[in-house]
């Protein structure tokens, strides 16, 4: 899970000295960003219930590998197709892990942890992220080789993950029967109301991320007036570690007190990064990341947790890959309309944008969790 965020957020920090370098629109380097949720999807379309067949760590083995080529290929692009290649295959590696690693955070989980399953994924993708800006934006501001040597030391990470999991029980006692062929994913009898109520939250959080991460460096450089990428990369990281820390805080609410409250916040803080945006304030801007880190936090945590208190155990997978499938083709979409607007009206206007489909996601959220029946939904910490 740490390594789904840093593969998203490394490129983050990253995207202006491309578009510097390289001469690349806002379009264009939304569009990289992009490329990784869509191509993702696709993979979860086809492949996104292998795990429940062939065994989590098998999954979790072959989409490290695909995303230590990508890694490999933006650390050595000479140019900006190059990137993008490798952006696919980061897309390719996460969309084969992503499912099978939140599975199996359940079911390798000691029994006295299970309970806190969903908190734990929702930190670790928090702390993916943090390491990715920080580290990231270091590097990018103080060593050599600014757009390729973080890349590198993420290579080296991806492969000391790859070792480790090496390591995971090889599979399950709960998998499902018989041979895997593509199949279509398909919404277990009875959950189609908590598939709902989960995969609207996840899209309300990936739609903020979609902002944060493929606007959100441009956003500090152009509209707050900071052009040093630590900064920047840091601004980003405080939004990650309010995820985190939200997580950690909220593991016992009910799943859908966390979307209800998380679908307000995300409003509120968009709203702020707005302000933020009009006034040139970076003390704003650092505010809306922390607010806009708690909503993300509640609306992913909240989704996951009702998912996961009612999936099946041997189609957890595949149910699972429904909901990311979902919200990542919408992060996507989300992210290439907003490189669009950007491009063709100012980063000002797809910010404005932005912060309306965040608007109508998180009251949507609202609505939907509180108006759909309520299965399990315990706390935001069970999983079982």
């Amino acid at each position: 899970m740490v390594i789904a965020l840093w593969t998203s957020g490394a490129p983050t920090v990253t995207y202006p000295l491309y578009a510097a370098e390289w001469n690349l629109s806002a379009s264009v380097t939304t569009a990289i960003f992009a490329v990784y949720p869509l191509v993702l999807v696709v993979v979860l379309l086809v492949f996104g219930n292998i795990s429940d067949y062939v065994g989590r760590r098998a999954a979790i083995l072959l989409g490290l590998t695909a995303s230590l080529l990508g890694v490999a290929l933006f650390a050595i692009a000479p140019n900006v197709g190059w990137v993008f290649i490798g952006r696919a295959f980061m897309g390719i590696g996460v969309g084969l892990s992503l499912s099978p690693a939140s599975a199996a955070m359940v079911e390798f989980s000691a029994a006295s942890k299970k309970a806190q399953a969903s908190s734990i994924t929702t930190a670790s993708t928090a702390v993916g992220l943090i390491l990715a800006t920080l580290v990231g934006g270091a590097l990018i501001e103080y060593a050599p080789f600014p757009t390729h040597l973080n890349f590198w030391v993420l290579a080296g990470v991806v492969a000391a993950v790859l070792v480790t999991a090496w390591f995971l029980p090889r599979h399950t006692t709960a998998e499902a029967t018989g041979k895997w062929r593509p199949r279509p994913l398909s919404i277990p009898a009875g959950l189609r109301g908590t598939f709902a109520k989960s995969a609207l939250a996840l899209t309300g959080a990936y739609g903020l991320g979609a902002i944060v991460l493929s606007l959100g460096a441009d956003i500090g450089q152009e509209l707050i007036g900071s052009d040093n990428s630590l900064v920047n990369g840091a601004v980003i990281a405080i939004n990650a570690a309010a995820i985190a820390i939200t997580a950690i805080a909220a593991r016992r609410l009910r799943g859908t007190t966390d979307i209800v409250i998380g679908g307000a916040t995300a409003t509120v803080g968009m709203a702020i990064m707005v302000l933020s945006s009009v006034a040139h304030s970076l003390p704003l801007f650092i505010v809306s990341a922390i607010v806009t880190g708690v909503g993300y936090s509640l609306l992913f945590l909240g989704g996951l947790s009702v998912i996961n208190a009612d999936a099946p155990a041997h189609h957890r997978a595949g149910t699972l890959s429904g909901v990311y499938l979902i919200a990542y083709l919408f992060q996507g979409l989300i992210a290439l309309s907003l490189g669009v607007a950007a491009t063709a009206s100012g980063l000002g206007i797809a910010l404005d944008i932005g912060a309306g489909i965040v608007a109508v996601l998180g009251l949507g959220s609202i609505v939907l969790a509180m108006a759909l029946p309520r299965r399990s939904d315990g706390c935001s910490a069970q999983t079982a």
